[in-house]
């Protein structure tokens, strides 16, 4: 059991077998373009899943984290729609995820109420928001800008149309170094630790708990304000149900990337490669034209597997204690 001292290493085996194996039976799966194809598959729902990732070290969860996407890609949309610049679209964006994050955050810090439940409420409130004022219509015409940044490659902005990396794969792993440098770092992400491991003990040693939970809260609205921008520049619309169900899929990758769901642990190495991970597993079934509601599948089961299996692997790494009686 050497070789799993580290969920990491579980991750890196299982996508190596993916790739060996889909790219082993499946014609063109290992081709460039399909590789580069594949990371839109996780690049948006990996930027969630890290401030997620952050949230849940901290002992919090935003469950309406999709449903804030949704509501700022509307922003964007009805900017657009009133003859705002494209700067003046994208900041509507980041406002309505930031205020989005900030109420979630005020209701938990200033009323001390369970974040699970008011997300789940503000998941309800955020995308009711959007289907009452888009209905069954959908908002198109957005800039050809704001498509490149969605489907286009790094290539196309350096003006090297061979190198074929995805934007939104280039602005995930960016995303994902500074949060990295953030928890891993720096005497914050050690607060964030430590307020996810026992608060009370943190008030005590002078760390403003509340605060840092609210900023959390915000900085996971902004991000979902990213992904939104990238989601509707990639299909060229804002619609009711965008993201819908993402919530389910961040979790997953967070828990699947070894953060405990108690609070206190967790790396976002293990995030990113979760991603990866279910990305490409999900590319790989769609190449195979396996149905949504399978995939749907899936992650609920990759969830579940997820919470048992570093628990299990635990319990066999420890060793049995010989139980002595008394004569």
């Amino acid at each position: 059991m050497r070789a799993l001292d580290t969920w990491e290493r579980v991750l890196i085996a299982l996508i190596m077998l993916v790739y060996l194996g889909f790219g082993l039976g499946i014609e063109g799966f290992f081709s460039p373009y399909a590789l580069a194809d594949s990371t839109y598959n996780f690049s948006e729902k990996a930027l969630i899943a890290l401030a997620m990732a952050l949230l849940v070290v901290s002992g919090e969860i935003d469950l309406s984290i999709a449903a804030t996407m949704a509501l700022a890609s509307l922003a964007m949309g009805l900017a657009m729609q009133a003859g705002a610049s494209l700067p003046l679209m994208l900041c509507a964006a980041v406002a309505t995820g930031a205020l989005c994050g900030g109420l979630n955050g005020w209701l938990v810090t200033r009323w001390k109420l369970p974040s699970i439940v008011v997300t789940i409420g503000t998941l309800s409130l955020y995308r009711g928001l959007a289907q009452v004022v888009l209905g069954d219509q959908a908002i198109t015409g957005y800039p050809e800008t704001l498509s490149t940044w969605g489907n286009g490659s790094i290539g196309d902005l350096i003006g090297q149309p061979g190198f074929i990396v995805p934007i939104e794969f280039g602005v995930m792993l960016l995303m994902a170094i500074l949060v990295g440098l953030f928890l891993h770092a720096t005497v914050h992400g050690r607060r964030v630790y430590a307020i996810g491991a026992n608060p009370i003990a943190s008030r005590f040693s002078g760390i403003s708990v509340d605060r840092y939970r609210l900023g959390l809260f915000v900085f996971a609205g902004i991000m979902a304000a990213l992904a939104a921008i990238l989601l509707t520049g990639r299909i060229g619309s804002t619609r009711p149900n965008l993201a819908m169900g993402w919530e389910l899929d961040a979790v997953t990758i967070v828990i699947l990337g070894g953060v405990a769901i108690e609070g206190g642990r967790g790396s976002i190495v293990g995030v990113i490669l979760a991603a990866v991970l279910l990305g490409s597993f999900n590319f790989a079934l769609g190449m195979l034209n396996v149905s949504g509601i399978v995939m749907s599948m899936i992650v609920g089961a990759l969830l579940i597997v997820a919470m048992v299996l570093p628990r299990w692997l635990k319990v066999l790494r420890r060793p049995s204690a010989a139980v002595l009686k008394p004569a």
